[in-house]
């Protein structure tokens, strides 16, 4: 499932007199009505607003007399240039989805290695969001260094019981709250991995906001990978897409069964022109909106406290990337509807991505700080969130 896709899952115990569908499309209207918001994502735009965004913005990051490409060449080769030169890598090739990139980037490297075992995180996307894609159609199987809510230590991969030809590395691990490492932790860990005589591969889906975090530019980090997938669509802003970037001999292979995965599309200029948009103008964004996703979240924390609810928790406290989790001790129902009634009846959307069930009573969001946010003072926050804590029943 997409993250887009399981964002707009419905929660159970809204208005008993509404169905699901409706709910979620009462959802969909109030939170696109909303006049302030911290994030706009692209998935709940309209055709016609994703068209006028592309057609605005090309003409700055592409010839658009170049004649159009075919089967990956001419602007997928354009792009693919980009991200290597981002990433300091030999070669970068795109994907249609990061499913299919990280697939195939790990069954080449289990063809290289001789070893179809893959240690990675069981909260990983692959282990959580692609309905065992690994085992089902690349014969590969996964260990866990740990179980833990947080990136593997170098201990941990040292110890692992048995072999295993690549370690798998999602920075930053999502559902752990996207949660990254020091730069130390990342470096003894990639560091024992090549200790076991295994490759590194990096699910970097959202990567490219972790350079405030580690205090290092893109390709420092990536130089501790063998191999890297990136996401256009998940902080670029793109219609999708992904890229693998690596050694020039594992990115040739990796396009050879890019073909045999049926990801050799015919056109795919509308979808590489918006990952272009993105990386001239979101990437350098980026660390603006993460350092703003502390002030947000500090003023969060600040607001839920002094609303006199029975606790709240947003983590980590001081946010890793621009995206941190809030939980609060609710069912998800309730509070898909509290916020659904804040942006109906305030134009504020504050929590504009669906609560999940995290046990009894218990449900966590994810919040993202994107453009929109940056507009937001710490007072905005506190009283935006005194406002959605009054929605709640006490």
């Amino acid at each position: 499932m997409s993250d887009a896709a399981e964002q707009e899952e419905p929660g159970k115990g809204g208005e008993p007199e509404e169905t699901a569908d409706q709910l979620r499309e009462r959802r969909r209207v109030a939170w696109r009505g909303a006049r302030r918001a911290l994030w706009r994502p692209g998935f709940r735009s309209t055709v016609g607003e994703l068209l006028a965004r592309l057609t605005e913005g090309a003409p700055d990051v592409y010839d658009l007399d170049l004649p159009v490409d075919m089967y990956g060449d001419r602007i997928v080769e354009t792009l693919e240039e980009r991200v290597a030169g981002l990433l300091g890598t030999e070669a970068a090739a795109f994907f249609p989805s990061g499913t299919m990139a990280q697939q195939v980037a790990l069954r080449c490297w289990a063809g290289r290695t001789g070893n179809a075992t893959v240690a990675m995180h069981p909260l990983s996307h692959p282990e959580i969001h692609e309905r065992h894609a690994l085992s089902t159609l690349g014969g590969l199987r996964t260990v866990h260094p740990t179980r833990e809510p947080r990136t593997p230590s170098a201990d941990e991969v040292r110890d692992l019981g048995e072999p295993f030809g690549t370690l798998f590395l999602e920075l930053p691990l999502r559902e752990a709250g996207f949660t990254l490492p020091t730069w130390e932790e990342l470096v003894a860990v990639t560091d024992a991995a090549r200790e076991r005589d295994a490759v590194v591969h990096v699910d970097g889906a959202r990567l490219w906001e972790c350079a405030t975090h580690f205090g290092r530019p893109l390709d420092e980090i990536a130089a501790l990978a063998d191999s890297v997938y990136m996401s256009f669509y998940k902080s670029l802003g793109g219609f999708g897409g992904a890229a693998l970037a690596g050694p020039g001999t594992l990115v040739d292979e990796a396009k050879a069964w890019r073909h045999r995965y049926g990801g050799q599309v015919l056109q795919q200029f509308p979808t590489v022109l918006s990952a272009l948009i993105g990386l001239e103008r979101e990437l350098p964004r980026l660390p603006e909106y993460v350092a703003h996703a502390r002030v947000v979240a500090a003023a969060l924390r600040e607001g839920l406290a002094g609303a006199g609810l029975p606790w709240a928790r947003v983590h980590p406290e001081e946010p890793h990337t621009h995206q941190f989790q809030v939980w609060l001790p609710y069912g998800d129902g309730v509070l898909n509807a509290a916020g659904m009634r804040q942006a109906e009846e305030t134009g504020v959307s504050l929590f504009p991505q669906v609560w999940v069930r995290g046990g009894p009573g218990l449900a966590h969001t994810e919040v993202t700080v994107g453009a929109p946010g940056l507009e937001w003072t710490a007072d905005d926050v506190r009283a935006a969130a005194a406002g959605f804590a009054a929605r709640l029943p006490r």
